[in-house]
C-alpha cells in the first residue's frame, strides 16, 4: 500500500466522506490519496493514517493494524490504523546533488585562481623586463580591475554592492596595506626572479604570527610556533643560495609579507557585521588602492619616465608588448577576485592549503618558463619553506 500525504501541521489525518461533509475543523486539511495494489478492503469505512511530525514530504505506510469497530460511526464497519514514514530519499538525493555541485564550483574557482595567478606572474615579469617601472605597472593593474568592475556593475553583470561611509572608512586601512603589499611585491619581481620572490613570500605566515604575538598579544598553539622553524629556515637557506640575490628584491618581498599581514588584520576588524560578496569586496578594495597609489606612482616615477620607457619597450618588443600589459593587468584583478570568491565558499584552512599549492605552481612554472638557474640547495630551501607553510596551516586550525 502506498500513501502520499500533504499536511497542514496536524499529527494525524482522518479520511471519511460523511465526516468531511459535516466537520468544519477539517477544511484546512489537504487530500490523502491511497493507491492500492488490490481492491479496497471490504467493510472498511475509515482509515486513520498517523505521522509523528508535520511535514510536506511524501509519507509511506510502514505498518497497518485493524482496530475493529470500536469507533461509533454512522456507517458501521472496521477501522484500520496505518503508520507512515517520511520519504527521505528526495532530500538525500537533493543534498548529494548540491554537495557535488558545490565541489565542482570550488574546483573551478581553484583551477581558475591558480591558472590566472601563473599567467599574471609570467606576463608581469615579461613587462617588467622590458618596462622596469613597477609603480606604474602596479597602478595600471589596479586601474584595469577597477574599470572592469565599473563596467560589470553598469551592465548589471554583477550586482553593485550596497555601501556607506562606514564601509569605506573601515576599508581605508585595508586598502593602504594592500597597496603597499602590491607595490612591494612588484618591486621585488622587477629586481629578482619570480620564483625567489614567491619563496620569500611563503614566509608570510611567520610574519603573521610574529606581528600577532608581539603587537596584538595573541597566543598560538605550540604547533604553530614549531611550524615557523622550517618556514624561516627554508627561506633563509633559499636566500643565501640564490644565484641572482638582490637586496631590493628581498626587502620588497619581506615588506609585501608584512603589508599583507596587516591587510588581513584590518580586514577582519573592519568587516565584522558587514555583508558583501568576495567579488565586490575586492572590487572596492582595488578602487580605493588605485586612488591611494596613483599620486605616489607619479611622484616616484612620473609621466616623463613612463613615456620614454613605453616607447623603448614598443621599439624592442613590438605590438606584443601591449598584449603583455593587458594580460598582466587583467589577470592580476581576476586571480585576486577568484581568490576572494573561493574564500566565500571554503574554510580558512582549505584556503591556506590552496594558497600554498598556488605558490608551488607559480614557482615551478616560472622556473621553467624563464629557465631560472636553481641550485639543489636552493630548491631544498624552497621546499622546506613551503612545507613549513603547509604545517602552519594545519597547526593554526
Amino acid at each position: 500500500m502506498f500513501c502520499s500525504l500533504k499536511q497542514s501541521g496536524l499529527t494525524s489525518s482522518t479520511f471519511s466522506n460523511p465526516l468531511i461533509e459535516k466537520t468544519q475543523a477539517l477544511k484546512h486539511q489537504r487530500s490523502l490519496l491511497f493507491s492500492l495494489s488490490k481492491p479496497p478492503i471490504k467493510g472498511v469505512n475509515l482509515v486513520v493514517c498517523k505521522s509523528f511530525k508535520s511535514s510536506a514530504k511524501p509519507l509511506y505506510i510502514s505498518s497497518i493494524k485493524e482496530l475493529g469497530s470500536s469507533f461509533k460511526l454512522r456507517n458501521r464497519g472496521n477501522v484500520i490504523e496505518c503508520k507512515a514514514h517520511e520519504d527521505e530519499s528526495i532530500e538525500t538525493k537533493s543534498s548529494a546533488a548540491a554537495a557535488a555541485a558545490q565541489k565542482v564550483k570550488i574546483s573551478i574557482y581553484f583551477a581558475t585562481w591558480w591558472a590566472l595567478n601563473v599567467i599574471f606572474n609570467i606576463y608581469n615579469k615579461k613587462v617588467l623586463n622590458a618596462f622596469p617601472y613597477p609603480w606604474f605597472s602596479s597602478a595600471l593593474s589596479l586601474a584595469t580591475g577597477s574599470l572592469f568592475m565599473f563596467i560589470s556593475w553598469a551592465t548589471r553583470i554583477v550586482e553593485p554592492p550596497s555601501t556607506d561611509f562606514d564601509f569605506w572608512k573601515s576599508l581605508f586601512p585595508v586598502a593602504v596595506a594592500h597597496t603597499i603589499g602590491h607595490v612591494a611585491a612588484t618591486v621585488s619581481m622587477a629586481n629578482v626572479a619570480v620564483s625567489f620572490t614567491h619563496i620569500i613570500k611563503s614566509g608570510e605566515p611567520a610574519c603573521s604570527v610574529l606581528v600577532s604575538r608581539f603587537l596584538l598579544g595573541e597566543t598560538f598553539p605550540t604547533g604553530v610556533y614549531l611550524s615557523l622553524i622550517p618556514i624561516i629556515g627554508g627561506c633563509a637557506l633559499s636566500a643565501l643560495t640564490e644565484l641572482n640575490f638582490n637586496m631590493t628584491g628581498f626587502n620588497g618581498a619581506m615588506i609585501s609579507n608584512l603589508a599583507f599581514v596587516f591587510r588581513n588584520i584590518f580586514s577582519k576588524r573592519g568587516m565584522k557585521g558587514k555583508s558583501i560578496s568576495g567579488m565586490n569586496y575586492y572590487a572596492c578594495l582595488s578602487i580605493m588602492s588605485f586612488l591611494i597609489l596613483t599620486p605616489f606612482a607619479i611622484a616616484v616615477e612620473g609621466p616623463q619616465m613612463w613615456a620614454a620607457g613605453w616607447q623603448n619597450a614598443l621599439s624592442q618588443i613590438g605590438p606584443n608588448f601591449l598584449w603583455w600589459v593587458a594580460a598582466q593587468s587583467l589577470c592580476y584583478h581576476l586571480y585576486n577576485q577568484f581568490s576572494y570568491m573561493s574564500l566565500d565558499e571554503i574554510s580558512p584552512l582549505t584556503f591556506s592549503i590552496g594558497n600554498t599549492m598556488k605558490r608551488i605552481s607559480v614557482i615551478v612554472s616560472t622556473i621553467i618558463i624563464f629557465r631560472t638557474p636553481v641550485q639543489p640547495i636552493n630548491a631544498l630551501g624552497a621546499a622546506i619553506a613551503i612545507f613549513g607553510t603547509f604545517l602552519y596551516s594545519q597547526a593554526k586550525q
